[in-house]
């Protein structure tokens, strides 16, 4: 048996693509951006206006839904789930026309989810198969499996 042909990226044709780096099976929806730089795995489903900056990793079988913005210095792991309209922040401290010349890293490990209108500060880890509640204002590293949910986000509960 010959192997499977892989499945080309599917690009809406309103999308504006930069990378190159868009793999196989993925499908990138009407209005979005995606820059030069940025990295997306394999099967992935990149939905409707969504920006995706320079230095940003997006892993195999992510999907980031409408709405959502991923600043430099974000990876998401494999299979990660982010909800529409989640924000995340790459700068502590923001002033217009002045821009860090390195950005915290913030790293959402395999699995994990963001529920819809999150906010992720800079620099935090989310760990693998964590739940990150609608709504939740994420200040510190999330542990894996668990569910955080509030204002600031906290730990409710593990997963199994």
């Amino acid at each position: 048996m010959e192997p499977a042909t892989p499945i080309q990226a599917r690009i809406h044709p309103t999308a504006d693509v930069a990378s190159t780096h868009i793999g196989d099976g993925t499908k990138v929806w009407q209005f979005v951006v995606i820059l030069a730089g940025a990295v997306i795995g394999r099967d992935c489903n990149i939905c409707s206006h969504v920006f995706i900056e320079n230095d940003v990793v997006v892993g195999d079988r992510c999907t980031v839904k409408c709405g959502v913005q991923l600043w430099d210095g974000i990876t998401l792991e494999d299979d990660v789930f982010i909800g529409p309209n989640a924000t995340f922040t790459n700068d502590p401290f923001p002033r217009s026309r002045v821009a860090l010349e390195t950005w915290p890293r913030t790293l959402v490990r395999k699995g994990a989810s963001i529920g819809a209108n999150a906010t992720l500060l800079p620099g935090v880890v989310i760990g693998e198969r964590a739940m990150v509640g609608a709504g939740a204002v994420v200040v510190a590293d999330v542990p894996p499996g668990a569910v955080v949910a509030g204002n600031p986000a906290r730990v409710l509960r593990m997963v199994e």
